[in-house]
């Protein structure tokens, strides 16, 4: 094999490690904020770096947390076979990709406006500190749904220059929705984080408990959307969207009931992949319907 054919093979292990597909959970949040923000349609240069900075901050994040958790993930069945612990890809250039995604984000905050690059390190603190997180704190799916919240924030702040309320209640709205489908997404680790001395929210409180804390959390999801179509005085399509989003988490819970974890995947990659990309297309559609 020759180097070019190794360089890419092994990014292809890297994007692959980080499941860099699952951007699409985080991107269109950005792109609602961004709607939102301008009352319309970004211009392609404010969209271009937002897409930048995101795809830094999500790189650097999964990056740091496969580097970080290698040892943990080597004793877990489920996560052995992830790229680091299986001998796929080393630490060292992990790390390189680890530098190369925090300079594609700062460069990109840059490149939108000085309160975007005055923020991003303390995004880059929040991402740093999930990783760890879950060694002292059952708390960690919250502090994953801060991580996220940062992608509408920032990208209402790379329009407009300034952090305001609709800003942060759609945060909000990201981070009580990704909080609660991590929880339901831990549950397949109940065990091992048990054994291991881990902390998690279904450690914390059981299968039934954590089932309950993940509805109560996109209860608040909701009501969130509620608040931010009160407070935009948004149209009745983005009302609809809400509706459509309601009805899929409910499906999602469904999926669930009872700790039946043999429809996680669907449950989790699957319908709140569509939620993030419904909730931008109805935001999308009520700005054009008005």
């Amino acid at each position: 094999m020759t180097t070019t054919a190794k360089t890419f093979a092994k990014i292809g292990i890297f994007l692959e490690m980080i499941k860099f597909t699952h951007t699409i959970f985080a991107l269109p949040f950005a792109f609602t904020g961004a709607l939102l923000a301008a009352g319309g349609f970004p211009s392609l240069r404010q969209t271009a770096w937002i897409i930048l900075a995101m795809v830094g901050a999500r790189t650097a994040a999964m990056a740091m947390n496969r580097l970080i958790d290698a040892e943990i993930d080597a004793r877990n069945p489920r996560t052995a076979v992830r790229a680091i612990p299986a001998g796929l890809i080393g630490k060292g250039l992990t790390f390189i990709f680890i530098i190369a995604s925090v300079a594609l984000l700062l460069f990109s905050a840059y490149m939108l406006n000085p309160l975007c690059l005055a923020l991003s390190p303390i995004a880059l603190f929040f991402l740093l500190l999930y990783s760890y997180c879950k060694r002292f704190t059952s708390l960690a799916h919250v502090v994953l749904g801060i991580c996220l919240a940062a992608a509408p924030i920032g990208a209402w702040v790379a329009i407009r220059g300034t952090i305001d309320p609709p800003a942060l209640v759609l945060g909000g709205v990201v981070l009580f929705w990704v909080a609660g489908f991590d929880i339901l997404y831990a549950l397949q680790d109940l065990d091992f984080d048990r054994a291991a001395g881990l902390h998690s929210i279904p450690v914390l409180l059981g299968v039934k408990g954590s089932l309950w804390a993940a509805r109560i959390f996109h209860v608040i999801m909701i009501a969130l959307l509620v608040t931010l179509y009160n407070l935009m005085a948004l149209g009745p399509v983005f009302l609809s969207g809400i509706v459509v989003t309601s009805a899929m988490l409910l499906y999602e819970h469904r999926l669930l009931k009872d700790g039946d974890l043999t429809k996680l995947d669907a449950a989790f990659f699957n319908m709140n992949g569509y939620i993030s990309v419904a909730i931008v297309l109805f935001t999308a559609a009520d700005i054009l319907a008005r």
